[in-house]
């Protein structure tokens, strides 16, 4: 069994934000997948299989620095053990269209990946980090709430491709070999 989250904060105000690029992920792979998600208390969910393998993509819809409450509830009614997470986020700290993929670590300040860390007691789970880049002049707790300007949303666009591209081949190759091909972008 596989736990796909992909981060962002609910609601219209925030949707297609920079924050919101994990959400964008997973509505991607979920239709490629031909799955619908539900609504619940916490979370949006839909459940399927991917490369013969048990999934669950959720939207955690408890706010941002608050994801990991929801992420918790589903670790336990599905026993999935952290290296069988793969969490999507935005990183301010890749260029704008960037991804890299993680094996495990800190967050590395992103609060919602902190909240998980903190909600689930381990940081052993798989990152996709997809870039929203950095403005200097904008202060971050903003930045992360704008929206990608016209020049971006091709970029972002092919980014939420290849990080949907990477799901399966986590699942089926394995995330070593996964860092290895997408990693190079």
């Amino acid at each position: 069994m596989w736990l796909l989250v992909g981060l962002g904060n609910p609601g219209s105000r925030y949707a297609r934000t920079r924050h919101n690029v994990g959400f964008l992920v997973m509505e991607e792979l979920a239709g490629r997948e031909g799955l619908e998600f539900r609504e619940k208390a916490d979370y949006n969910i839909c459940d399927g299989s991917i490369e013969g393998e048990r999934i669950a993509i959720m939207e955690p819809l408890t706010f941002m620095n608050r994801s990991g409450s929801a992420v918790r509830k589903l670790v336990g009614r599905f026993a999935v053990p952290p290296e069988n997470i793969i969490v999507i986020h935005d990183d301010i700290d890749l260029e704008t269209g960037k991804l890299k993929i993680r094996r495990k670590g800190s967050s590395g300040g992103h609060k919602g990946v902190e909240s998980i860390i903190q909600s689930i007691g381990s940081g052993d789970f798989i990152r996709v980090k997809v870039g929203i880049g950095r403005d200097q002049f904008v202060p971050v707790e903003k930045y992360v709430l704008s929206k990608f300007t016209k020049e971006e949303l091709p970029l972002v666009k092919e980014a939420v491709g290849r990080a949907a591209d990477s799901i399966p081949f986590i699942i089926s190759e394995g995330v070593e070999k996964a860092m290895n091909k997408f990693n190079k972008n």
